[in-house]
């Protein structure tokens, strides 16, 4: 037998040991293959259920997976989770699966904690696939729910309960009940089908007029005095207490208590501090001009920016959006907006 025809009969032989269960003992095939170690089974058996079944044992927590994330995925993914490129957005996109033109991250469209962990762990860093420890994956994984408000930040995921962690789109995922889908087969039903379909709407709108929004050109008149006004009172009706939960969309990058900066800055003393004002801080170029263009924060300049931070900065610059280097993308409930105001002028003072 030559050469190339010993090799196909090799390989036939090693799918039908790989397909049938892993009983060595009674597959047992001429001068063909051998029994794998332990070892050898270990570094490809390495896939994580979705009930957690085949998670390895290890720990970590978002404080552990913020400092491996600026590392090994911030490159790629932005240091606020918001993507570049052809890498994907990670954080936020909540609420918008029926939008138009959905963001679908870990938070919004995930389904299982335990998968984000599998994916990770056999696929990135990209170009350096399967390089992280257990605990690094489990740090990362840790992290990313965190900044996706799924767990609390001081939260260690582990091998025990990455199964039980919900997630915030998981009821939405369910088996297909069709007959025809099913695992055992059934018959499709091919009664009363259409003589023609007709396309009647698309997922992605290609437009590039928008059909709402305002002027946002250079030049373009600021929100009247009165809105202004409006803006303030609301802010001042705000409740501190629970201002204090909605801050934790900001924790995983701001601290409000301390001087210190993080992955994004500090915002004690945030009340009459021009934009970008923060000494050693690393902004985006939109975020100084805006600071130079003299924007202050108060409640009413706060309360525009929490609801777009990259329209509004982009209004003051004059342009459609700013690079703000921010993944957040604005609170989307006013009543949040006046909590997170009062608890932010309350908590930030000097």
């Amino acid at each position: 037998m030559s050469v190339w025809l010993k090799g196909i009969a090799a390989a036939l032989a090693l799918t039908f040991v790989a397909s049938g269960p892993l009983d060595a003992a009674e597959r047992k095939y001429e001068g063909v293959g051998r029994t794998p170690t332990a070892e050898e089974i270990k570094s490809w058996d390495i896939d994580v259920r979705p009930d957690g079944q085949g998670a390895p044992v290890g720990h970590g927590t978002a404080g552990e997976g913020e400092r491996v994330y600026l590392v090994k995925c911030a490159s790629c993914h932005g240091e606020f989770g918001e993507g570049g490129g052809r890498y994907p957005v990670l954080i936020g996109g909540h609420g918008t699966l029926k939008d138009m033109r959905p963001e679908k991250t870990i938070g919004s469209y995930w389904p299982y904690a335990s998968t984000v962990f599998d994916y990770i762990k056999r696929a990135m860093p990209f170009g350096d696939a399967q390089s992280l420890t257990d605990d690094e994956t489990y740090a990362l994984t840790a992290y990313l729910l965190f900044m996706n408000d799924v767990i609390e930040e001081d939260f260690a995921v582990t091998q025990d309960n990455i199964g039980t962690i919900e997630m915030p789109n998981q009821a939405n995922f369910f088996m297909d009940p069709r007959p025809d889908a099913q695992p055992e087969g059934g018959t499709a039903c091919m009664k009363d089908c259409k003589d023609k379909i007709e396309v009647i709407g698309r997922a992605r709108v290609l437009d590039v007029t928008p059909e709402t929004g305002g002027d946002t050109t250079e030049g373009a008149e600021a929100a009247p005095a009165e809105e202004k006004t409006e803006q303030v009172a609301a802010a001042e009706t705000g409740d501190p207490v629970a201002g204090r939960s909605v801050f934790n969309k900001c924790k995983g990058c701001h601290v409000i208590d301390s001087p210190k900066n993080r992955v994004g800055p500090s915002l004690h003393g945030v009340f009459g501090r021009a934009a970008g004002g923060v000494d050693g801080f690393r902004y985006s170029k939109d975020f100084q001009k805006v600071g130079d263009a003299g924007l202050v924060w108060d409640a009413a300049t706060l309360a525009g920016f929490l609801t777009d931070p990259k329209g509004y900065l982009g209004g003051v610059i004059g342009k459609e959006k700013a690079n703000t280097r921010m993944a957040f993308g604005g609170l989307r409930k006013e009543e949040d907006v006046r909590d997170l105001i009062a608890y932010m002028k309350e908590a930030s003072a000097e």
